[in-house]
């Protein structure tokens, strides 16, 4: 097996990023109505996510295979190709934002995602808030998930 590196995004990486988004995005989540185009998730990746936040690669024979952007305390982003989920990258992203964020993380993900509730549970993140999803620009129904380092309150 090649091995995957994680570092740190560069602005020519964003063309690789949105589209590891986008393919992620259409495996995990078919009924899920995005409000923008692929040029305009492009564009975003382009213009926003890689140049103003901490944006993480994993990529590996210099393909692009995840992403991870964390903005604030906040778990914005984690993204896998559909193709190398599986092999514990998102593990490592995840290990990798709580080292950058030793007093904690939050995230939302969709109500219909249940892989990913499966997955940031056994990472120790806990649902603390359920919702409509008249807040997010999908519409969709959206959970908040929190993590906090043991021993803290």
């Amino acid at each position: 097996m090649t091995p995957v590196a994680l570092r740190r995004a560069v602005p020519t990486d964003a063309g690789a990023v949105a589209d590891v988004w986008l393919r992620s995005f259409a495996a995990a989540l078919p009924t899920v109505v995005r409000p923008r185009s692929d040029d305009e998730v492009r564009t975003y990746f382009r213009e926003v996510v890689v140049l103003l936040r901490e944006t993480w690669v994993a990529e590996t024979a210099g393909r692009v295979v995840g992403l991870m952007v964390l903005d604030a305390d906040q778990l914005s982003q984690l993204y896998l190709d559909p193709d190398w989920r599986g092999q514990g990258i998102g593990d490592r992203l995840v290990d990798l934002a709580k080292r950058r964020r030793p007093d904690g993380l939050s995230l939302w993900t969709f109500q219909v995602n249940e892989p990913a509730h499966r997955f940031y549970e056994r990472h120790g993140f806990a649902a603390v808030e359920f919702t409509d999803g008249s807040g997010n620009e999908e519409r969709e129904p959206d959970v908040r998930y929190v993590w906090r380092p043991p021993g803290s309150s």
